[in-house]
């Protein structure tokens, strides 16, 4: 969705990334999951844990210090979301693991699926989650929240998915959609700021996960930080639609499931 977003989902391959796809460029595409396995430290283990806890709809939209807190909690309390704000919200929890806060960043960006091209323009505002463990390590979990597409004629998101049946979507097709990003930082990685904008020094530049990132931290996205964990949801309704609901997905969350599709080929 973004930066990465475009990733097409057999390379993720789909992409969400510049504005998403801010893996490399833009808010919609999405990253291929990273080919090595998900590294097994204490923070990942503890977020798969929280997606575990609420699914991954919820965590796609749900304030992660929150939740981090009441799940952590001696006596846990019901989960509630807290207003956004663009500051830092930092919190700890007896687990011994603190969050920062950044966001919310309004963003735009184009939406590569399974086939490659663009099957959509997604807007969203982006969410920033900074997991730091007290050995010093580092984890971003980045959430796309009160997300909306628009379609382009051509290939379906899902058309080039094997286990798809091949298809077509009609352009000006609108629904909304939500997901999140897991990127593990490398050991010895520095926080670099703690500046409230999403590209650290100038905030009037276009937030992709790629600024965020790279200027906060010693830089290494996506080269040595690639997401690992993905999950996006799309729902179109009924606009004469055959399928109107796409999951997009790395392998651990499920994999890719459904289309967004007017028309079989």
């Amino acid at each position: 969705m973004t930066d990465l977003r475009k990733l097409s989902v057999l390379a993720i391959t789909a992409l969400l990334l510049t504005g998403i796809s801010g893996i490399t460029a833009a808010a919609g595409a999405k990253p291929a999951p990273s080919t090595a396995s998900l590294p097994s430290t204490s923070l990942t283990v503890l977020v798969t844990s929280l997606i575990n806890s609420v699914g991954d709809d919820a965590f796609s939209t749900i304030d992660l210090t929150t939740l981090l807190t009441t799940y952590t909690s001696p006596t846990p309390t019901p989960l509630h979301t807290l207003s956004s704000a663009a500051t830092i919200q930092p919190a700890s929890s007896g687990s011994g693991t603190s969050t920062q806060h950044y966001g919310p960043y309004t963003s735009s960006s184009g939406d590569s699926g399974t086939c490659g091209p663009d099957w959509a323009t997604d807007t969203f505002d982006r969410h920033f989650t900074v997991f730091q463990s007290n050995d010093g390590s580092f984890l971003v979990v980045e959430q796309f929240k009160d997300g909306s597409f628009v379609t382009n004629a051509g290939p379906s998101p899902g058309a080039c998915d094997p286990a798809n049946t091949p298809g077509t979507v009609n352009g000006g097709i609108t629904g909304s959609m939500h997901g999140y990003f897991v990127v593990p930082l490398p050991s010895g990685t520095v926080q670099s700021s703690t500046d409230s904008s999403c590209l650290a020094g100038n905030p009037t530049a276009p937030c992709t996960t790629t600024n965020f990132i790279n200027s906060h931290f010693t830089p290494c996205y996506p080269a040595g930080c690639p997401v690992t964990t993905f999950f996006f949801h799309y729902a179109a309704g009924d606009q004469g639609l055959i399928i109107n609901e796409w999951k997009n997905a790395s392998a651990d969350r499920g994999g890719n499931h459904g289309d967004i599709r007017s028309a079989n080929l």
